[in-house]
């Protein structure tokens, strides 16, 4: 199992940066390697919520579904992903000065199995590198949109 945290600092509030994240579509316009996001489907409380995605790594293609499986408003959202990609994100939301400190957790295993040791680390430090840069392209994009 491999784990990667990471935090950022976004100048924009917690409600708007929210928003955009608990709408799985939205990820699309942040996350490279992610290709696709379907079959969306919310509940009114948050928890139960789903999708589908497709995501290509390191020249791999991962298909899977994630589900909320914890979701405390402008606070917290806890996220079961399955299929190619097994594991559980965490996105924690805190009000920073004017702005919002973003800290993104995730563990996770890869569903291949004669995927060799060399191929998984390399995919690892990939998805480590991936999480910088969609923190990076959310940051740019909430602090571009006006408020």
């Amino acid at each position: 199992m491999a784990a990667v945290e990471r935090s950022i600092v976004i100048r924009a509030p917690v409600a708007k940066i929210f928003s955009y994240l608990i709408e799985p579509v939205n990820l699309v316009e942040i996350w490279p390697s992610l290709l696709e996001v379907g079959e969306v489907r919310q509940t009114p409380e948050g928890v139960g919520s789903s999708y589908r995605w497709v995501m290509k790594m390191a020249g791999m293609r991962f298909e899977g579904a994630t589900e909320v499986v914890e979701f405390v408003r402008e606070r917290r959202i806890v996220l079961r992903d399955g299929g190619g990609i097994k594991g559980t994100r965490t996105i924690l939301f805190h009000p920073e000065n004017e702005g919002t400190r973003l800290t993104f957790q995730s563990e996770y295993t890869l569903n291949v199995p004669m995927l060799g040791k060399l191929v998984e680390s390399f995919v690892f430090k990939e998805n480590e590198k991936e999480t910088i840069r969609v923190l990076t392209n959310l940051k740019n994009r909430m602090e571009r949109e006006k408020t």
